[in-house]
């Protein structure tokens, strides 16, 4: 699976101390996943706390954005 993280999406990451194999696994292997119109939103425990991964799929994932939730 091919993901393309956006630089504000890195920026959040750096900010929030996330790395990139938790985001992946978010998105595989998420808890909860809802979509609105053509955007995931894919939750998982990571333990810190709930990660919600922002992203849109097309030809591959871009990874738009991360918060808590």
């Amino acid at each position: 699976m091919h993901i393309e993280f956006t630089q504000h999406a890195q920026d959040r990451m750096k900010k929030r101390n996330i790395s990139e194999d938790e985001v992946i696994n978010a998105i595989k292997y998420s808890e909860k996943t809802e979509k609105i119109d053509e955007v995931y939103y894919a939750e998982k425990d990571i333990g810190r706390f709930v990660l919600r991964v922002v992203y849109v799929r097309e030809n591959y994932i871009k990874f738009l954005t991360i918060h808590p939730a």
